[in-house]
């Protein structure tokens, strides 16, 4: 293998909790988002777009969908002999195989792959945000400073630091404390899981940390060794567009925001593009009486009714009288004649039957997962189908092919849930 300057590491093992059903079948990086692309390729195409080639992909919690996804990397001309992506999942290593059971100890179980690249520079990356980032300005950053370690960091609230890995620097940048979810954080820069590491000084790190930390993780154990030896760490600050969707509330905000005449997130821009796998499709086509307005409609889609402050995937249809407002429906979604949805995320490959009505009544939260499903949003599970006539409120979780006898009187009130076949909500 020919060397490379810099590597990625890409950590896409997470289920995503915090997501409920979006995550009940596929790991969170392998969500749709904005349409028609999914969480994972905003790192993969900021990696293309920043010069690095060779990128390895962690996986472990339901990663099928992701691995479809990602193929041998043509979307992002990652389909390459040397370098390239490569999909890492946990393997059998002499006698048994052994999970990722930290994001550090994820990396140490793979220091042979890179190590077949002799990287001078390793880039790790968590797959669960949205935002665009050039890492060669980071690189750059680092090498001028002789770091061991650089963290990308934002600044964030006082409120929003105590959620959050926390680093307390000089005024040039140099880190000499790292705080993870401090009571009373000394400083509002936060962690924004990105790191470039100098691959001679992370090796030895993980190598030696395992001995310790069998669940090794980068904030709580790897970062703190480093400072610990007096390893040099730098801080480097971003303050563009970044947003974290690892909730239903924050993934439903960040895809409207989507929908603004002038988005905080260009998707449309031609400097730093964001790629995606892609099969043709065929234009949308709008109905005689639909009617649409603000919303971000993909291709292939076919809208008889109106649809407003939304986002459609591709192959979405909207029938005749049906009204779609302040939504989000995935790909290959049928939405039924005389339909009224608001707030509502709905997976895809899932058909709501016709004169249903989703998302009206008081704001209840979900009686099993009222942590998840608390904020006025009902979400439809992937393959799911909701039969016609029934009338269902806020916070309601539907999973499963379903029919009206799982409806008291047609009707699943606010909090309610409704399940078939045992997926998890």
């Amino acid at each position: 293998m020919r060397k490379k300057e810099m590597i990625a590491m890409l950590l896409a093992g997470g289920q995503g909790s915090r997501l409920g059903v979006l995550t009940a079948e596929k790991a969170k990086p392998a969500v749709f988002f904005g349409g028609k692309y999914r969480i994972i390729d905003f790192p993969m195409s900021n990696c293309i777009n920043s010069g690095i080639d060779t990128v390895g992909v962690l996986t472990q919690y339901q990663p099928l969908s992701l691995n479809q996804h990602l193929g041998i990397g043509i979307p992002w001309d990652l389909d390459r002999r040397n370098g390239g992506v490569t999909i890492l999942s946990p393997r059998v290593k002499g006698d048994t195989g052994e999970w990722y059971s930290g994001t550090a100890n994820a990396i140490y179980q793979n220091i042979s792959f890179i190590d077949e690249y002799n990287p001078e520079y390793v880039l790790v990356l968590g797959t669960d945000h949205i935002y665009k980032m050039d890492y060669s300005e980071m690189l750059a950053f680092h090498k001028k400073n002789k770091c061991a370690a650089t963290v990308a960091v934002m600044d964030v609230s006082p409120e929003e630091a105590t959620r959050m890995g926390i680093l307390n620097t000089e005024p040039d940048g140099k880190v000499y404390e790292f705080e993870e979810k401090p009571a009373h954080p000394k400083s509002t820069l936060a962690s924004m899981g990105i790191y470039i590491f100098t691959w001679k000084k992370l090796r030895e790190a993980l190598i030696k940390d395992d001995g310790i930390h069998p669940d090794s993780d980068f904030g709580k154990h790897i970062l703190p060794m480093l400072l610990a030896d007096n390893d040099t760490l730098y801080a480097f600050r971003y303050d563009a567009y970044w947003r974290d969707v690892g909730t239903i509330e924050a993934y439903w905000d960040t895809n409207m925001e989507l929908i603004k005449t002038v988005p905080a997130f260009n998707l449309y821009d031609d400097f730093c593009k964001i790629y995606t796998e892609e099969p043709h499709q065929p234009p949308l086509y709008t109905g005689v009486n639909s009617e649409i307005q603000s919303a971000l409609i993909s291709s292939g889609c076919e809208v008889y009714g109106k649809v407003q402050n939304s986002v459609l995937g591709p192959n979405v249809i909207v029938d005749e009288g049906a009204v779609v407002i302040d939504s989000i429906i995935l790909q290959n979604c049928k939405i039924g004649k005389n339909t009224k949805l608001n707030r509502v995320i709905i997976d895809s490959g899932s058909t709501v039957g016709d004169n249903v009505t989703i998302g009206e009544g008081d704001n209840t939260p979900n009686e099993e997962k009222p942590n998840v499903y608390f904020t006025g949003i009902s979400v439809i599970a992937e393959n799911s189908v909701v039969p016609p006539n029934v009338q269902i409120g806020k916070n309601c979780v539907i999973s499963g092919v379903t029919d009206s006898s799982k409806y008291h009187n047609n009707t699943l009130l606010s909090g309610g849930t409704v399940t078939v076949g045992g997926v998890k909500i």
